[in-house]
Parts: C-alpha cells; structure tokens; sequence
C-alpha cells in the first residue's frame, strides 16, 4: 500500500509564506506525477499545483507567480512553497501522488489525508 502523508500547514497571516511537504512510502513516486490540491469548505477539490517526473509543472491561475511546487524524486517528497498567501488561499491541502497535470486519474491515485492552511489576521 502507498502512503502519502502532507506537513506544514497551520495559521499565518495575509502575505506571509508556508512550505507545505508530501511524502510518499514507495519508489512509484519517482516515476508519475504529484500535485497539490485544495478544498475549501462548501467547494470543490481543485488542482493547484502539479508536477510531472521529468519537472513539467503546472499552476492555477489563481496561485501562479505565488506558489512553487518542487520535488525530490529521491528521497520520495514533494513541496510547495506558498508566498503571499491570501485569504482565500484558506482551505485543506492535499498531496496526490499519480494523478496527470490535467487533474485525471490513471493507474495510480494515492492520496494524503490533507493539512489545513488558514490564512487569516
């Protein structure tokens, strides 16, 4: 069974930063993508960042020139580097582990349990 288990949400304030991190229990990791989604309450999960094995990414408009998403294939984690953050950033992150950058669902779909990240003075 794979493991994806998310770190590094919590309270922070308008414009300030957090780096969330994703690890992965098995070797796949290094061979499909990972992204970062969001749900906030009463909405729907949405992609937010994505990165594919070979570093192709992909960002929402809305978290573009805000956030990074990086990867580190060989000790099997993931992270994303949030600037700037806003209110409406607030919402419970997830870590997917073999979903495309389109979003779609294939041979593999691992996902973690979600960090909540509050933005809020």
């Amino acid at each position: 069974q794979v493991q994806v288990v998310e770190s590094g949400g919590g309270l922070v304030q308008p414009g300030g930063s957090l780096r969330l991190s994703c690890a992965c229990s098995r070797n796949i990791f290094k061979s499909v993508t990972m992204g970062w989604y969001r749900q906030a309450p009463g909405q729907q999960r949405e992609l937010v960042a994505g990165m594919s094995s070979g570093g192709t990414t992909y960002y929402a408009p809305s978290v573009k020139d805000r956030f990074i998403i990086s990867r580190d294939n060989d000790n099997k984690k993931g992270y994303l580097q949030m600037n700037n953050l806003m209110p409406n950033d607030t919402a419970v992150y997830f870590c997917n582990v073999g979903r495309s950058l389109a979003g779609t669902s294939g041979s593999y779909d691992y996902w973690g349990q979600g960090t909540q990240v509050t933005v809020s003075s």
